[in-house]
């Protein structure tokens, strides 16, 4: 009889790995202050309890368990009254609007995003993906063998995409052109007319869109938030959106893709995306449900009110990082990050952000992101969901830590 060998993990899962998780693995120390903890570090809205949901979404969703009417296997795709919702809250193009049958509902923005990729990529073919972004794309493309080509984004154009840069990742095994707006982590919103020059370049190339808009809404003053589909009538996109960030329900786990192609290029993708919609069997049933009252009932006060808080701590954090020598942040427009850009030359003892991070974390118990979790090395980012007494004792903090270590 043969004896028993040690089995060995599959490629995929050996070249999946989350670039944050390897950098934050580095930072597991324990502040070294009696201090209390002050995570900036975790993009979730619901860690302190300042941020609710909208009381139309807790009364959808309790009403849907009651009623015991929502309990079994959704379709692949979502429930009908789920997709239709979707399509009348964001129609795209106010010539082509969407239709509920472009709609695949998926088990949050992550799952959406993983279908996408998996339906437009072939092993070895390349996807234009920003850099600094949100180090998921990556994570899902180094384990299917799809290739990143990253292009920049600038730092000093309140992170606008560099164009010239992109155009030169450009060859015959690029799929598509991928952007997130509003940005984690960046914090921009692009304006209309960067948007029409990026929709420019996907013309030249005749590239598909790919717009992650998760923070769709969420932008400050007098910032206006633009999707993608609304200003082309010919190049192709596919917008991925979700319950998440502006409902304040991270772990509900709801997100969705909306697939706009009023020519018709994209059937194809459409009916892979269908198929690939089967695997998991559709996602949460009772949130599906309740998207019509969540979507289509939630008053205009709740939206104001939270984009309002938000604003309201961008603007206290930018201007306590300004206040700081050696700190320089890029002024959030949108979503809830900001990134702080470190003169590393005046803080002699730290050879990079990291050490600097984790030095602040032994030191004052606050946890930021190092940049190059997100390829942007000298940065780090702050997520801005806290109440605002936190993050001021938080950014105090970061004051007296650059103050003790600045040359």
């Amino acid at each position: 009889m043969s004896e028993w060998k040690a089995f060995k993990k599959s490629t995929a899962s050996a070249n999946t790995s989350n670039p944050i998780r390897k950098i934050v693995d580095q930072m597991l120390i324990k502040p070294e202050t009696d201090k209390a903890p002050i995570p900036l570090s975790i993009g979730d809205p619901c860690t302190d309890g300042n941020l609710l949901p909208p009381v139309e979404t807790t009364e959808a969703i309790v009403n849907i368990i009651r009623n015991n009417t929502h309990n079994g296997y959704p379709p692949s795709a979502g429930y009908d009254c789920a997709r239709d919702a979707i399509a009348k809250k964001f129609p795209g193009h106010p010539e082509h609007p969407i239709k509920a049958s472009d709609v695949i509902v998926a088990s949050g923005a992550s799952h959406a995003l993983q279908m996408v990729f998996d339906a437009f990529l072939e092993p070895g073919d390349n996807i234009l993906l920003p850099k600094p972004g949100f180090s998921l794309y990556k994570t899902i493309c180094d384990s299917k063998g799809f290739e990143c080509n990253f292009y920049n984004l600038l730092p000093e154009k309140n992170w606008e995409c560099d164009l010239d840069h992109m155009r030169t990742l450009i060859n015959d095994r690029t799929k598509a052109l991928f952007i997130n707006n509003p940005s984690n982590p960046c914090g921009s919103n692009f304006s209309k007319e960067h948007l029409l020059d990026i929709i420019k370049v996907a013309e030249e190339f005749k590239l598909p869109i790919i717009s992650d808009e998760i923070y769709d809404g969420v932008v400050f003053g007098d910032e206006e938030f633009v999707s993608v589909p609304t200003l082309t009538t010919t190049v192709p996109s596919v917008v991925i959106g979700g319950i998440a960030k502006m409902y304040v329900v991270p772990g509900w786990r709801v997100g969705w893709l909306a697939v706009h192609d009023r020519n018709n290029l994209l059937l194809d993708i459409m009916e892979g995306l269908m198929a690939l919609s089967t695997i998991i069997l559709g996602p949460n049933s009772c949130v599906q449900a309740a998207l019509p009252d969540i979507l289509l009932k939630t008053s205009d006060k709740y939206y104001t009110d939270f984009v309002q808080t938000l604003a309201s701590n961008a603007q206290l954090t930018y201007d306590a990082m300004a206040a700081i020598d050696g700190l320089t942040p890029v002024k959030p427009q949108g979503a809830m990050y900001v990134m702080v850009g470190i003169d590393i030359a005046r803080f002699p003892g730290f050879p990079s952000e990291i050490e600097f991070s984790k030095e602040l974390l032994r030191e004052q118990a606050v946890m930021v992101l190092p940049g190059s979790c997100f390829m942007m090395p000298n940065y780090f980012r702050i997520v801005f969901t806290k109440p605002a007494e936190k993050l001021q004792e938080a950014y105090a903090r970061i004051a007296e830590f650059c103050d003790k270590h600045r040359k």
